[in-house]
């Protein structure tokens, strides 16, 4: 259902599952990647401590999405692109059939930030959404003191139609135990072909 490989003029982006991610390389990266705190500390895990945490996470992954409940990828730069090849980040969106609605959601590695990639990977996502998957709205969110994210939602957001809604209260749970607020943004069907015409 969901496509397995989704390529941008940028951004190759792939199934990100045990078979298709090499897991010392993605366990590097998300426990000791250069700025992996700055990463980490407005999304909802902390730095893997262990392999097993990142064959974990891999594999969730692969489950959610045999399921249809989400489709996770990792994100690649293209032949040409500095870092060709290597995992950037990972990205994708979560799926609820019922209120037909797309959730997307992305990190990116440090080294990576400042490219355009969360735009673009976006852009692709909500395509995939609205004209593979017909549903309705795409939903984005970051948390309030978050300004990098809020800068790169609010650019691809506006170019996409989109608009913000506004601020949730205790709307996300991160795995310490904590409650934070979101800004959420959202881009509906219609609202996305007036502006992709």
């Amino acid at each position: 259902m969901f496509p397995e490989t989704i390529e941008t003029d940028r951004l190759r982006l792939e199934p990100g599952w045990p078979e298709r991610v090499d897991l010392d390389d993605c366990y590097r990266i998300c426990s000791s990647d250069p700025g992996i705190d700055e990463v980490t500390e407005h999304v909802t895990w902390d730095p893997h401590e262990t392999k097993k945490e990142t064959l974990e996470f891999l594999e969730r992954g692969r489950e959610r999405w045999e399921d249809g409940e989400a489709a996770g990828y990792v994100i690649r730069p293209r032949e040409g692109e500095d870092g060709a090849g290597e995992i950037a980040g990972f990205g994708g969106f979560s799926v609820d059939w019922e209120k037909r609605t797309a959730v997307l959601g992305t990190w990116l590695r440090k080294r990576f930030w400042g490219r355009g990639y969360s735009g673009e990977r976006a852009a692709a996502l909500a395509e995939v959404a609205f004209a593979d998957l017909d549903l309705d709205l795409v939903a984005v969110s970051h948390l309030p003191e978050n300004e990098q994210s809020q800068r790169a939602i609010e650019k691809y957001v506006d170019r996409l139609g989109g608009r913000r809604e506004g601020l949730l209260r205790n709307q996300i749970s991160f795995l310490d135990g904590s409650v934070h607020d979101e800004v959420r943004y959202s881009i509906s069907q219609g609202e996305w072909r007036d502006a992709t015409k």
